[in-house]
């Protein structure tokens, strides 16, 4: 479904974040866009309003769709999150206990029990939509944000575990934190995690964070 946003922007539904991240490099390549942004559902088109016509940039998307969607590439890299849970570093891991009715032991055992799939990055430079999260351990976003979560925090919400790469405001039941950097704006590659990439979460101590 093909959606007009404003005067300079479409929207393009997407039936997965796989096929939103797939489309949203064919669309890249299709014109010359002011930005491409992909979504977990969709995708955000926009356009330069003084140089293209708003019915052109729609036929010039419904070609685009007509063609079929390829298949995102998927990579074949694991990539292993190590995080101390609970505590400081996991804040909210006693209140999703009670929520879930499972221990402490429990909720770390089932969430370093899967091996996952990056949905998107969006939010904050390197902040990562996680999906594939257990149904046990799905509860909604918190009612009160934080104004202030630290870097590597691992929080989850609905059917998402989300990664902080940088310090900032969010709503997201933080179980956990990670000393790895996942964004340093000066590496040749900013940012260490990608739509598409293979992630485990491995339980780690409270010392081995430190050091």
């Amino acid at each position: 479904m093909l959606t007009r946003c404003g005067d300079d922007a479409f929207s393009v539904a997407a039936g997965s974040p796989q096929e939103a991240q797939a489309l949203a490099a064919q669309l890249r390549r299709s014109g010359d866009w002011l930005d491409v942004v992909p979504g977990i559902g969709s995708v955000l088109l926009r356009f330069d309003a003084t140089r293209y016509n708003a019915d052109e940039v729609g036929r010039t998307i419904a070609s685009v769709l007509e063609e079929g969607t390829a298949a995102l590439r998927v990579s074949d890299t694991l990539v292993e999150i190590p995080v101390v849970y609970g505590g400081d570093h996991g804040p909210d891991l006693d209140e999703l206990a009670r929520a879930t009715g499972l221990s402490g032991d429990e909720i770390v055992a089932l969430h370093t029990g899967s091996e996952y799939r990056v949905d998107m990055i969006g939010f904050t430079p390197g902040f990562a939509f996680v999906g594939g999260l257990d149904e046990r351990l799905r509860v909604p976003r918190r009612t009160e944000p934080r104004q202030r979560v630290e870097a590597g925090s691992i929080g989850i919400a609905d059917a998402r575990t989300g990664i902080y790469a940088m310090a900032s405001p969010g709503g997201w039941t933080l179980i956990g934190r990670t000393p790895r950097k996942l964004f340093d704006p000066a590496a040749a590659n900013p940012f260490v995690l990608e739509p598409g990439m293979r992630v485990r979460f491995v339980a780690i101590g409270p010392g081995e964070f430190d050091a």
